[in-house]
């Protein structure tokens, strides 16, 4: 049990308590407020003139899957034998023992979706994890499969048609790869629920994958930069009326209407740094505050290691720079992360029954300068700046 005392809390709910207290019990969030008394046998944390906010939230990183001083053995990203793979499973790749986990924690950031690459038209399962807790990946998921990693543009093109030959060569081929996979899935699921029980049809990993995006009990993750992939994505969800959230998004602020008018969540980014390749031509920090005001859920992502996870307060920032409010930034990387990831029961605020990752801040997250001094997970300490943890 804790007792974190006489901070000033940004619940990350519309309210901000000055010189409040939050009692955490069996790892949850059990209150919060002024004037609370520490529960016999708490152990208590002194907020005295730190900011207490949720741990932040990243909704589409690599972490664990591609791994610090990469070379092809620590390398886990990218399944590169076939355009469609939906039965790989980042839980089957994480390695919480790369030296990013605790990196990662150390700068306040408390929950990640790790996801297979964009090599691949459809890549696996993600994985939603804590950063810290445990050496073993099944003790860190708060949720598998989280999602499906789908890819368009540039990357599913250079892997197979520069490299191999092969299709995709072009979007078109992209698109086509893309509705095959779904169509045959839908097929093979209305086999399954319509024939007899001795007569069902003959089991298919990659078909049985894409179930749950068909039963819409999970959504695509579609990894789409240029206007034109993004619209393509719009276009093939609805198709297959399945679910989706838009990754990276770069030129999403050109298009902002026609994605609010589809009401998909998008995941901005990585921003920070240079433009790479063609189709992050139009990225901008602005892009956040545009969808914001669109009515889009947003949030921010450094697509780790792309840019570092420890960097994801820097790209808040960064937003607010670009027109972004503070408020909203933080929002960002906090509560919208969740929202988009469909866990904000969990996490991404600190409200009385969630889980009880908070963090301590010197000053705001928002300036270059601050630090992480405390970071609960779960209900426990995992890391204090200049202590043993």
């Amino acid at each position: 049990m804790l007792f974190v005392k006489n901070g000033k809390v940004m619940t990350m709910e519309g309210q901000t308590l000055d010189g409040a207290s939050i009692i955490v019990k069996d790892g949850k969030i059990a209150e919060i407020g002024s004037g609370l008394a520490a529960p016999t046998g708490a152990k208590v944390v002194d907020a005295q003139g730190m900011l207490v906010l949720p741990g932040f939230v990243d909704a589409h990183t690599h972490l664990g899957v591609a791994g610090t001083a990469m070379r092809w053995e620590g390398d886990d990203v990218n399944e590169h034998t076939d355009p469609v793979t939906p039965h790989m499973r980042t839980l089957d790749a994480i390695n919480p023992l790369d030296e990013s986990f605790a990196e990662t924690m150390r700068s306040g950031v408390t929950a990640v979706a790790t996801s297979p690459g964009s090599a691949n038209i459809i890549g696996g399962q993600i994985a939603a994890i804590k950063t810290a807790g445990s050496i073993r990946a099944d003790d860190l998921i708060i949720k598998f499969p989280l999602a499906m990693k789908c890819a368009l543009g540039e990357n599913p093109k250079n892997a197979f048609g520069q490299s191999k030959k092969a299709q995709p060569m072009t979007r078109m081929g992209s698109a086509a790869i893309f509705r095959e996979a779904f169509y045959k899935a839908k097929e093979y699921l209305r086999k399954k629920e319509t024939a007899e029980p001795d007569k069902t049809p003959e089991y298919n990993a990659k078909h049985e994958a894409l179930i749950p995006v068909l039963k819409k009990e999970i959504p695509i993750h579609i990894h789409a930069h240029r206007a034109d992939d993004i619209h393509t994505a719009l276009r093939l969800a609805k198709e297959f009326d399945i679910n989706a959230v838009l990754i990276h998004c770069s030129s999403g602020h050109l298009i902002s209407g026609d994605i609010a008018d589809a009401g998909f969540p998008a995941v901005i980014g990585p921003t920070f740094g240079f433009r790479t390749k063609p189709e992050t031509y139009h990225k901008t920090f602005e892009t956040v505050n545009v969808l914001n005001k669109a009515g889009i859920l947003t949030c921010i992502t450094t697509d780790h290691p792309v840019i570092p996870l420890e960097h994801l307060n820097i790209c808040a920032a960064l937003a607010v720079q670009a027109g972004l409010s503070e408020e909203e930034a933080l929002k960002s990387i906090t509560i919208y992360a969740a929202k988009v990831m469909g866990l904000e029961d969990r996490i991404g605020s600190i409200k009385a029954g969630k889980d009880a990752d908070i963090v301590l801040w010197d000053k705001s997250p928002l300036d270059p300068t601050s630090r992480a001094r405390t970071v609960i997970i779960d209900g426990k300490i995992v890391y204090e700046h200049g202590g043993e943890k």
